[in-house]
């Protein structure tokens, strides 16, 4: 079974956004087309959630239910080839938490993609640990998706630094403030996937550990927290997390398969939005070399286990 972890289908009121002209490349036509031009079994839907930058977290339930409710009657009718992620943001508090048990159970979507940042607030904020409880008391993986526009992004307006370095800065910030401030200490059966390969983490994750390891000298590089919220290094944890294969360059993904093993990756192409590059997505899991188990996971099989198809 080959799955395509990340694909994105907005709803129909960011399709007809001035913005794309009426070429907004996230439909669920777009989706299906290229889906049966790779030869995919199942693509997972999700809302990238930029949309999300308008609303406050106040304001944002309504857009959101939305979002569900049409990415669930897409599922419907295409129950074959389909699954779907719902959105929210994880501190936006009790209405945001309803509405997340509510998609999981009532429209059986199959897991939930948040922005490593909204309004400047991270998902390592005290505000989220409901959020995080929730999912695992639902037992359903947690997407972590850049925002369209994250902190620093005011210096990468030109040559699209905002899209190529900017995001994928976001997510690795994020995910570096989750490990040290604990959130997979505190929710060790959390199932969390970061897009985008994590954002360069796996190259920088030794500087994490060094950070850790030399805690106890803070004459060269500052003093670490107080407090401590980790008992080992970042490392570890970042082994108990899973990474979508979005980078387009092998030697990126081979990078994260020697630092957290082929067990944790997930095949996904980022496409829609990137129509031009689903065929790429898809040949460079052949350019690994993976042995045919390891392959097997990479393409699918994990995926498919965290799904529960």
């Amino acid at each position: 079974m080959i799955i395509d972890w990340h694909t994105h289908v907005h709803s129909e009121r960011e399709q007809a956004m001035p913005r794309w002209k009426g070429q907004c490349p996230a439909t669920i036509d777009n989706v299906l087309r290229l889906h049966d031009e790779v030869g995919l079994d199942v693509s997972v839907i999700s809302n990238s959630g930029h949309y999300l930058k308008d609303f406050s977290r106040e304001d944002a339930v309504p857009a959101i239910r939305a979002s569900n409710e049409y990415l669930a009657s897409l599922r419907d009718k295409h129950k074959d080839r389909i699954v779907a992620l719902a959105v929210a943001i994880p501190g936006g508090g009790d209405d945001h938490l309803k509405e997340l048990e509510r998609a999981v159970r009532e429209d059986d979507l199959r897991g939930v993609i948040i922005s490593s940042s909204h309004r400047r607030a991270y998902p390592d904020d005290d505000d989220a640990k409901p959020f995080f409880k929730l999912c695992c008391d639902l037992d359903i993986p947690v997407f972590m998706h850049p925002p369209s526009v994250g902190f620093g992004e005011e210096r990468m307006k030109e040559f699209r630094l905002a899209s190529s370095v900017g995001r994928p800065f976001d997510s690795c910030l994020a995910l570096a403030r989750l490990i040290v401030k604990g959130l997979f200490e505190e929710f060790p059966t959390i199932k969390f996937v970061a897009s985008h390969l994590g954002g360069g983490i796996c190259e920088i994750i030794g500087r994490m550990d060094y950070a850790y390891e030399l805690r106890d000298n803070p004459v060269i590089l500052g003093p670490y927290g107080p407090p401590v919220h980790i008992t080992r290094k970042p490392s570890d944890y970042l082994r108990m997390m899973y990474f979508d294969t979005v980078a387009y360059h092998a030697p990126a993904i081979e990078c994260a398969i020697k630092t957290v093993g082929a067990d944790r990756l997930i095949f996904g192409t980022d496409s829609p939005m990137l129509i031009a590059l689903k065929q790429r997505g898809r040949a460079i899991i052949d350019e690994l070399g993976l042995d045919a188990a390891d392959k097997a996971r990479v393409l699918g099989g994990t995926a498919r286990t965290l799904l529960k198809l």
